[in-house]
C-alpha cells in the first residue's frame, strides 16, 4: 500500500489454539502516529473484513492512530457458528497484547455488535481500557426486548461511545436511553437516523454511505478528544522519567 497510511497483516497467537489473523493500520511514520492504540472485533455474522469494520479502522489511521481489526477462531476456521464466550474473550485479549507491544499511550477497544461486547465484558472484568467504542451494541435479541445485555455496563469505568442507528433490531433506543442514562457521564451516545445494526441506510433516506461514514469518523474523533483525553506534555515528562528511574535500578539489581 502507497500513501502516508500503510496495512500490516499480523498472525496473533492463542494458547492451546492455532493463530488468529490480524490487519493493522498505522500512519507510516511514527512521527505521525497520535498515541492512540484502537482494538476492533468483528460482528457475529461477518469477519474482520466487514465493510464498516474496515472503513472505521481507515479513518482512524488517517486521523493518526493505529487500529487492529481481527478474526476471532470461528471466522479463521471458515465456521458460522460463534465460538463460546470464554474463547471469544481469549482471542480478544490476545488481539490486545498484540497491541500493547507498541507500548501506546492510550487503548481503546469495542469492534462491531459481538467484537464490541465481549470487549466491553473485558472491560467490565478489569482489562485495561482507557475507552470503548461500539459500532451498533447488541443490546437485545434481534427482535425481542429481552434480556438485556447491560448488567455489566456499570462495572466499566471508562468513557463509551455507543454508535447506533434508529432501524437496528438489536438495540431499540429507547431501551438504551435508560441503561445509558445509569451510567452518566461515561456513556455517550451518537445516533445514525436511519441506520440498521450495520449503520446502513436504505437508498430512500437521501444520503450516502460516505456520508455516513463521514459522520461516523467526525463523532469518533469529537468523543475521542471530549472523553479520552490525550497524554499531557507534563504526563509524557512524568512517565518517561519513571521509565527512566526504573531501567537505572534494573541495571543497580
Amino acid at each position: 500500500m502507497t500513501g502516508p497510511m500503510a496495512e500490516r497483516s499480523v498472525s496473533i497467537p492463542i494458547a492451546e489454539n492455532s493463530p488468529v489473523s490480524g490487519v493493522i493500520h498505522a500512519p507510516r511514520t511514527r512521527a505521525k502516529r497520535s498515541g492512540v492504540a484502537v482494538v476492533l472485533g468483528h460482528g457475529a455474522g461477518a469477519d474482520m473484513n466487514a465493510p464498516l469494520l474496515v472503513d472505521v479502522a481507515e479513518r482512524l489511521a488517517a486521523r493518526g492512530h493505529s487500529v487492529l481489526r481481527f478474526n476471532f477462531v470461528y471466522k479463521e476456521l471458515g465456521q458460522k457458528a460463534p465460538d463460546r464466550p470464554p474463547l471469544l474473550e481469549k482471542v480478544y485479549e490476545a488481539a490486545i497484547a498484540q497491541m500493547l507491544e507498541d507500548r501506546p499511550e492510550r487503548l481503546l477497544i469495542g469492534g462491531k455488535s459481538m467484537g464490541g461486547r465481549i470487549a466491553s465484558l473485558l472491560a467490565a472484568r478489569g482489562v485495561r481500557a482507557d475507552g470503548l467504542l461500539f459500532l451498533g451494541y447488541p443490546l437485545h435479541p434481534a427482535g425481542k426486548r429481552a434480556p438485556l445485555r447491560d448488567e455489566h455496563l456499570p462495572a466499566i469505568p471508562a468513557p463509551m461511545l455507543f454508535l447506533q442507528g434508529t432501524r437496528d433490531p438489536l438495540c431499540d433506543l429507547a431501551l438504551l436511553r435508560p441503561v445509558l442514562k445509569r451510567l452518566g457521564k461515561r456513556a455517550t451516545l451518537h445516533v445514525v437516523e436511519g441506520g440498521d445494526h450495520s449503520l446502513e441506510l436504505l437508498k430512500s433516506a437521501g444520503r450516502t454511505r460516505e456520508d455516513v461514514l463521514e459522520e461516523i469518523d467526525l463523532a469518533i474523533d469529537g468523543w475521542l478528544k471530549a472523553r479520552v483525553r490525550p497524554m499531557t506534555a507534563a504526563t509524557k515528562k512524568t512517565t518517561a522519567a519513571t521509565k527512566k528511574t526504573s531501567m537505572r535500578r534494573a541495571r543497580a539489581d
